[in-house]
């Protein structure tokens, strides 16, 4: 197949950063419809006037005459208004909240230490089927990095759906077989979101050969049997899984030093990376329902009315190896592999 026409697809994880770093970005990103926005920013945002003061710089920094909706989140902090989060959902202005445990990604000092005192919160987003973007993975100081995801299921996870049954969540980045197994085995009450890095690369890409900080990302990527579950997953046109490409941009100083940031900075060419993918699966013909349809889905959002060609062209395409922001540099995602796919146009 040479090309492919889908919707325009969405983005359900989507950092965008603030200042000079979301003014480089967002362009990046303007040919998506939508995204779900982090809230990860310092001072994070939590409180519905947050949001939509955020909102309002997302949409100044966008290209002239774009389209591109961003959906606002709130970051979950123990101290959080459920008033205030019902207000912000009832009028528009989020669409979801966001739990971080405390200490277990970028900006996350703030999150949550006990999930049990933000249960009177999350009872009342369930009530008014507000989503909970999740965050999956424990931050405890004896558990290896590499089992986060699925000590946070056995810990977190399966205790809150057992006590809440009706709250609506997205696991975000899974990255794990046992998260793929979790999302399937809730009868469509937990979705989750796959990047299209974690599709790509396994631990050895951070790792093998000497240290590679723009693979370095968290939840971290994990063993090949892991990331061949989320391609499964992925691809299998299942509606209970869908992007989220967690498009997370430092810049380089912050990456390449002693103690570097989490984050891959994918936007440039996550649609081009999947349909690499897909194509090798065997699978062009689910990449809609991944990137166009399974999410807003899930959302209650009805699916893009735009449409988006992706073209396979004999020669490699060439990508965009770092961008600029202010008087520093970010580096896009490089697949590590010859990229014959670009968004062609858009109607």
């Amino acid at each position: 197949m040479k090309k492919i026409t889908i919707r325009q697809p969405d983005d359900w994880h989507l950092h965008l950063r603030d200042g000079t770093v979301l003014q480089a970005v967002a362009p990046y990103t303007a040919h998506f419809g939508r995204a779900i926005v982090m809230p990860n920013l310092v001072p994070p945002v939590v409180t519905t006037a947050d949001a939509a003061a955020y909102r309002e710089r997302i949409l100044a920094a966008l290209p002239e005459g774009s389209s591109f909706q961003p959906l606002m989140t709130l970051y979950l902090t123990e101290n959080s208004s459920a008033d205030d989060i019902a207000a912000g959902f009832r009028d528009g202005i989020v669409t979801a909240v966001k739990l971080y445990p405390a200490g277990a990604t970028t900006n996350s000092h703030s999150g949550v230490r006990n999930i049990e005192k933000v249960y009177p919160v999350l009872e009342r987003m369930a009530g008014i089927g507000m989503p909970l973007c999740v965050h999956g993975e424990v931050t405890d100081p004896d558990v290896d990095i590499f089992d986060r995801e699925a000590v946070f299921i056995e810990r977190v996870l399966a205790p809150l759906r057992q006590r809440i049954p009706e709250l609506r969540i997205v696991m975000e980045h899974v990255t794990t077989s046992d998260g793929v197994d979790f999302v399937r085995a809730q009868n469509g009450a937990i979705a989750g979101t796959i990047t299209p890095h974690h599709l790509i690369i396994n631990r050895n890409a951070i790792l093998v050969g000497g240290i590679r900080p723009h693979y370095y990302c968290l939840p971290v990527a994990k063993r090949e049997k892991h990331r061949l579950a989320l391609r499964a997953a992925a691809t299998s046109g299942e509606g209970t899984f869908f992007l989220g490409t967690d498009s997370a941009p430092h810049i380089d100083p912050l990456k390449e030093c002693a103690c570097g940031c989490a984050g891959v900075f994918n936007a440039p060419n996550t649609m081009a990376c999947l349909a690499h993918v897909f194509e090798q699966e065997g699978a062009l013909d689910r990449l809609e329902a991944f990137a166009s349809l399974n999410g807003p889905a899930f959302y209650r959002l009805l699916p893009n009315e735009k449409r988006i060609t992706l073209v396979r062209r004999d020669e490699p395409v060439t990508m965009p190896a770092k961008i600029t922001a202010g008087e520093h540099t970010i580096t896009v995602f490089d697949p590590m592999f010859p990229i014959h796919w670009e968004v062609e146009d858009a109607d």
